[in-house]
């Protein structure tokens, strides 16, 4: 009796051990099954295994081509591009200048991207010979190579140029209600419908947005290296300032205001720009703030231009444009005449944007 309880006790052992083993054994045949075969992202390494013939291939549900093969001078360390002009700011970032970077390289890069860039500019019923000067222009130096959307603000539509445009990009009309006359207060406006646009649509369409004004023609290539997710320009009048002579607002009462011991440089509100929730933010801000001013009976002295420069001053931009961006054609030719062009001014001749003087009677 005492053997065949022990049997029976053995057996019982032996059967729970099996009943234990068969599911873990299992529980491990699907987890080995699973990892080698159904894993998302082992399924995804094995489709780009090096050797594939494949020229591209699909990874997370975007394209990586295939990069052409490059022949480029060497960067040399020791050897800086710009040795007369800053070329970085004390928060790192770049400003760029001609010779400072190559154009081949960022072409490459940015068509990685797979990206859009708008370009906004707004007009009225005076200035149409501008707008078909702008686009023209732009058209020849303008992002060439990569795709561009024209978005042009107005309340007359039908005072926009046709104009025939390369293959890859187009001109949306924008029609706006304009609320005044002057061109100081179209150009506190359009921080509004930039703003606006920027929430409703620019982020559907583009992933980087260049706010320029149309009293300025492409004269040089303005192409990826402006790009960034902030970027301002430096203006051609103040750039070798003080801060203490820039024309920020000094009034306390503005909501531009910026103290005398405060400031980097001095931005031109004529070409600013980055990625579209960053333009967003900065246009918004400067929206705000005006209406702040509005509501008090104040103006900044520069309209726009001193809201930029305030939001610039407190959110610095990742990069930084040199006066070679923006150039007034008739100030270039009055420091020639003088022989005040310094060899920090040798930019003169590729000067990228003429800016119309908005004293002409067309714009007054």
């Amino acid at each position: 009796m005492a053997q065949q309880v022990r049997t029976f006790s053995e057996n019982s052992k032996c059967n729970l051990l099996h009943q234990v083993n068969f599911p873990l054994s299992v529980a491990l045949v699907l987890a080995f099954f699973y990892y080698c075969y159904l894993n998302p992202r082992n399924q995804m390494l094995g489709s780009i295994s090096p050797g594939t013939s494949k020229a591209v291939s699909k990874i997370y549900g975007q394209q990586s081509r295939k990069l052409s093969r490059m022949v480029y001078r060497q960067p040399q360390v020791l050897t800086p591009a710009r040795k007369d002009v800053l070329v970085v700011t004390p928060w790192l970032a770049p400003i760029i200048w001609e010779g400072t970077f190559n154009t081949d390289i960022l072409n490459e890069q940015f068509s990685l991207q797979n990206a859009t860039v708008g370009l906004t500019v707004f007009l009225t019923e005076q200035e149409t010979f501008y707008l078909n000067v702008f686009l023209q222009s732009a058209e020849m130096y303008f992002m060439v190579g990569h795709r561009v959307i024209y978005y042009i603000f107005t309340d007359k539509p039908e005072y926009v140029p046709y104009l025939n445009i390369q293959k890859g990009r187009q001109i949306i009309i924008l029609e706006v209600e304009s609320y005044y006359d002057h061109w100081q207060d179209i150009s506190m406006q359009r921080m509004e419908m930039i703003s606006n646009f920027s929430q409703q649509r620019f982020h559907q369409e583009v992933d980087y947005l260049v706010c320029a004004d149309v009293h300025m023609r492409f004269s040089d290539h303005v192409g990826v290296e402006i790009l960034s997710s902030l970027f301002g320009t430096l203006h051609l009048r103040y750039y070798r300032l003080n801060r203490t002579d820039f024309p920020y607002e000094r009034r306390p009462q503005s909501q531009a205001h910026i103290p005398e011991d405060e400031g980097d440089f001095y931005y031109a509100g004529a070409l600013f720009g980055g990625s579209v929730p960053e333009v967003y933010k900065l246009t918004k801000a400067c929206h705000e703030a005006m209406m702040v001013d509005q509501a008090n009976h104040i103006e900044a002295i520069w309209h726009d231009e001193s809201h930029l420069n305030k939001y610039l001053l407190y959110h610095k931009p990742s990069k930084v444009l040199s006066p070679e961006y923006m150039c007034n054609n008739t100030l270039k030719k009055i420091w020639d005449h003088q022989g005040k062009v310094t060899p920090k001014t040798t930019f003169f001749p590729g000067t990228c944007l003429l800016v119309y003087p908005k004293t002409l009677p067309a714009v007054q």
